[in-house]
Formats: C-alpha cells, structure tokens, sequence
C-alpha cells in the first residue's frame, strides 16, 4: 500500500497520528492472513476470509482518506 507515495511522508504519519499507525499495522496483519488463507498455509472458511477482505479494504479505504485529506 502507498506504493508511489514518498515513504518518508507515509513513515512521518505512522510515528505522528496513533490511529493511522493502527489502521496501517491492522491492515499489513490483514494482507497477510488473507494471502496466508489464499495459500492454504492458515485454514479459513469462506465466511472469515470474506470478513477479513472486508476489514482489510475498510481500512485500506480509511488509511487513503486520512492520508489525502493530510496531503491538502
């Protein structure tokens, strides 16, 4: 995520805003649980992984507005 940001911009919003730096390590958990589900490597039912999809887009979503609404 935030691939062709400035990642010192992106680095400087996990260390200054708390509910940023949560949603981005909640999301980084996510991404790789649901790839870890996709491989067969964690065992999930189809119901689980749909939610976490969900959560991991949720915050994926919140993480670009937050950092947007930083940038202007």
């Amino acid at each position: 995520m935030f691939e062709g940001q400035p990642q010192n911009e992106v680095e400087a919003m996990i260390k200054s805003d708390p509910e940023f730096r949560q949603l981005y390590h909640r999301h980084r958990e996510l991404d790789k649980q649901v790839l870890d589900a996709e491989l067969g490597v964690l065992p999930l039912d189809d119901v689980t992984l749909a939610q976490m999809k969900r959560e991991k887009l949720y915050a994926k979503d919140r993480l670009t507005r937050m950092y947007d609404a930083k940038r202007h």
